[in-house]
């Protein structure tokens, strides 16, 4: 009666337009005063251990990383590294743009981001050179999807919050799906680029290569502080992130100068020497440093960081209501016992998992989406011998259909607002290949081995205590 009573209000107030997070809250908390023993003073309780949870403290400054990183500056070094690397290939410029989605993906951790920052200057080119609109804006909504997948992705953090699984193994399950996916979206661009003949730009050169990778270095070097610094013991993913957060600030303010008061000011003028540049970048450094940190493109991006963390954080609080709720009536026990008993094969509950969140997935923000779905879900799959990170991973691809199927799907409403397309058009340039995501969501589904073999490898087996 219970179950469903409180998912029957979670529903209703959905379809009623109500927020996502008031949702999760408000059907907890009536189910608890009215039909639950369980005491309306649990929900304070729940609240207080929510902001007591450590994983938790790297959302916010992976938020605040990806927002710095987001500026401008690095997802241009990154693009034009990407097309010196590939864009000699057929169709270059499209496999450009996934490789360069995949490389900001490992920076950002966010998809709509990821779709902003390359999209905005990758769909521009793709026009010039001859790509027609609906092609560039159709792979760059699913390239952006990558955000999520390639590590470090927030939403891998969310998940980890929610199951308490460990983060750093899921950035590790993440790695190959997400190599997987880019490289399945590139070679459907190549087969589609040879088959009409798309143009293709003339080999760089080896100097163009080094000179671009040398310009992308700065940014590019936050993957390996934060995957190398988490795998080598220097420091957990919480700390890893808030490394991030420092680095990409000084990055933005002080390498690249894309924000901040030293903004558009050169490294080295023709006319000086660099003795000269050295001497007065050194003093540019030591008197505007101070200012950095009040300047207002500084306090913009603190505030929009702000402002996303804690529309999150509120939706993951309220989730961990929900959560509680249904662990205190059992509600898991309940729906494991039904389908154990009905003589489910894990590879059988995987398909009902999978129906569930490409629904879900239509008319979900993919964080809310997790948190309601993973308290239910993983008690089962426990009980099923499904590993966590193969649960995790499946999962999340499943959020990155999500992303490009309407009528909520957040990479398109963005990719539409770079465009300026309408959203059934770019509805259209996105389905053949979502095609592409739909396949990999079988692969990484039903060869598990995908997910955990670099985990287990590195970290060994996740051992669930709870």
């Amino acid at each position: 009666m219970e179950s469903i009573v409180l998912f029957g209000l979670l529903f209703l107030f959905l379809f009623l337009g109500v927020p996502v997070a008031v949702s999760l809250g408000l059907s907890s908390v009536l189910v608890i005063a009215f039909l639950s023993v369980d005491s309306v003073s649990s929900v304070a309780l729940q609240l207080l251990n929510a902001s007591q949870k450590y994983t938790l403290l790297a959302i916010p400054f992976f938020i605040l990383a990806s927002t710095f990183m987001s500026t401008g500056g690095v997802a241009k070094r990154i693009i034009r590294f990407s097309v010196a690397t590939m864009g000699h290939l057929r169709g270059g410029l499209a496999i450009s743009s996934v490789f360069a989605c995949m490389l900001f993906a490992a920076l950002s951790g966010s998809s709509p981001a990821t779709v902003v920052a390359i999209g905005g200057i990758a769909i521009a080119a793709m026009r010039q050179v001859g790509y027609t609109k609906d092609f560039a804006a159709g792979v760059i909504a699913n390239a952006g999807t990558l955000g999520i997948l390639i590590p470090p992705s927030i939403v891998m953090v969310v998940y980890a919050a929610a199951t308490d699984v460990s983060v750093g193994r899921m950035f590790l399950g993440g790695v190959i799906p997400g190599l997987m996916a880019g490289i399945m979206l590139m070679t459907v661009i190549y087969i589609y680029a040879r088959i009409k003949n798309m143009p293709r730009r003339e080999f760089a050169g080896a100097q163009e290569i080094l000179e671009s990778a040398a310009s992308a270095s700065w940014g590019l070097l936050l993957i390996i502080i934060i995957l190398g610094g988490i795998y080598s013991g220097v420091f957990t993913p919480t700390e890893a992130a808030a490394v991030a957060a420092v680095y990409a600030f000084l990055i933005a303010t002080l390498i690249y100068r894309d924000m901040g008061p030293l903004k558009n000011v050169p490294w080295k003028t023709d006319v000086e020497s660099y003795s000269q540049a050295a001497l007065r970048n050194l003093s540019a450094i030591v008197t505007k440093f101070p200012v950095i940190f009040f300047h207002s493109e500084t306090r913009g991006v603190l505030v929009a960081g702000a402002k996303t963390t804690i529309m999150l954080m509120f939706i993951i609080v309220n989730a961990l209501v929900f959560s509680h709720v249904l662990v205190s009536e059992r509600i898991p026990d309940l729906i494991t016992n039904l389908m154990l008993g009905a003589g489910f094969e894990w590879w059988q509950f995987l398909i009902v998992v999978n129906i569930i969140l490409l629904i879900g997935g239509q008319f979900m923000e993919p964080s809310g989406l997790l948190l309601i779905v993973a308290p239910v879900v993983f008690p089962i799959a426990m009980q099923l011998g499904i590993d966590p990170i193969h649960l995790g991973i499946m999962m999340i691809v499943n959020m990155e259909i999500g992303m490009i199927t309407p009528p909520i799907g957040l990479n398109l409403f963005v990719t539409s607002g770079i465009t300026g397309m309408s959203m059934e058009r770019v509805v259209k340039a996105a389905m053949p290949f979502c095609a592409v995501l739909f396949v990999f969501l079988i692969i990484v589904t039903y060869i598990p081995i995908i997910s955990t073999w670099l985990p287990t490898l590195m970290m060994g087996p996740e051992v669930i205590t709870k």
